[in-house]
């Protein structure tokens, strides 16, 4: 059975883009048919995040009835098919993005997971997705601003038929997040599917125009957006990733080679 995700926030800047691709990336590696569309016609940045800036065709000419679905796919990381959208304001002019419905359409009969990457805030463009996904995944900053925003997409979702299933907070601090998590829950309504914590590996990740679960499986962000990933697909997260031995300090060196110089004048 096909599962249709859009993922929303009520903000920009919260890491939506970067948190629907690295997650589309970890279901394609976890041996799930998952395409990625980039549903924000007005301010794409899939297609920046994975190099896809230059693509021929986008999401925009398949919007506009230039192109057909299958010029506009992309085969990504760990085989993740992605649908970027165009950067171009022409293109945005000339993209009808009620035709939306008709892609999404296609792709479902080619998938296990699709994932819609949906425009930040409340605005025409992003009503479609929406209404049209099995559910919603709020991504949410813990702070006031991205709450009170998530919010409101929550209630507009609710409005216009959709269903939120829950949210995912980002760039936590690790020391917060029981607190956060009981606290967001409460604000929200809605449960919280995972917490992914502030990770320097993100941006580098990011530099390299490459997912983080891609170049650095081990980080803590990824290993957050594995247990994510397992929960969509019903299976228990494993964390395989080997305990790595604490780095000696000065004081545990120093002992050790006074306690071996006076072994040796024994």
């Amino acid at each position: 059975m096909v599962k249709v995700y859009t993922i929303a926030s009520g903000k920009g800047g919260t890491g939506k883009t970067t948190v629907s691709v690295n997650l589309g990336t970890m279901l394609a590696k976890m041996g799930k048919e998952t395409y990625l569309m980039d549903a924000d016609i007005g301010m794409a940045n899939v297609g920046l995040i994975l190099g896809l800036q230059d693509a021929p065709v986008t999401l925009h000419e398949i919007l506009a009835g230039k192109n057909n679905i299958d010029e506009g796919i992309y085969t990504g990381p760990a085989g993740l098919k992605v649908i970027p959208s165009g950067i171009s304001l022409q293109g945005f002019q000339q993209a009808d993005p009620d035709k939306i419905r008709d892609v999404m359409s296609e792709i479902v009969k080619r998938c296990e997971f699709l994932l819609i990457d949906a425009p930040a805030g409340i605005s025409k463009d992003g009503v479609v997705p929406l209404a049209v996904a099995d559910e919603v995944i709020l991504v949410v900053n813990p702070e006031l601003s991205s709450i009170v925003d998530a919010l409101k997409t929550k209630i507009l979702t609710e409005v216009v038929g959709g269903h939120v299933l829950g949210s995912i907070i980002n760039r936590v601090d690790q020391d917060k997040s029981d607190v956060i998590s009981r606290k967001m829950e409460k604000v929200l309504g809605v449960k919280v599917l995972g917490i992914i914590p502030e990770d320097s590996n993100v941006r580098r990740a990011a530099a390299a125009r490459s997912p983080i679960v891609v170049s650095y499986p081990d980080s803590p962000a990824s290993k957050a957006i594995h247990r994510i990933a397992a929960d969509l697909i019903g299976v228990s997260y494993k964390d395989e990733t080997p305990a790595v031995a604490k780095r000696e300090g000065f004081i545990d060196r120093f002992s050790k080679a006074l306690f071996k110089k006076k072994s040796d004048k024994k």
